[in-house]
């Protein structure tokens, strides 16, 4: 049986600067009753002979070298651009006048 009570979901509401109404404060006992449960029922489960995972399929980065190839130049670079000042892109402002 779980320990959180009432009081408690109070407690916690109000040292997250929380207000909660009396309804919800009910309601979310019972939700963190359930909540607290199911984490129990999990570490029945967790045991030492059970190995720790955060994905179910074994995966690993492909890392490939890192080759100096050829740059583009400045021109062919901005060739492709619909718009440009013959050194950088040129793009719409997405921000307000207060840049």
């Amino acid at each position: 049986m779980s320990d959180i009570t009432e009081d408690t979901v109070r407690h916690l509401a109000n040292l997250a600067r929380i207000a909660l109404t009396p309804d919800e404060v009910t309601r979310l006992t019972g939700e963190l009753v359930a909540i607290t449960a199911a984490v129990e029922s999990v570490n029945k489960v967790a045991t030492p002979d059970v190995p720790a995972t955060s994905h179910p399929i074994p995966m690993e980065n492909v890392w490939r070298e890192d080759v100096v190839a050829d740059e583009l130049s400045i021109d062919e670079a901005l060739s492709g651009a619909p718009d440009h000042d013959g050194s950088r892109f040129r793009v719409t402002a997405i921000l307000g006048e207060e840049q």
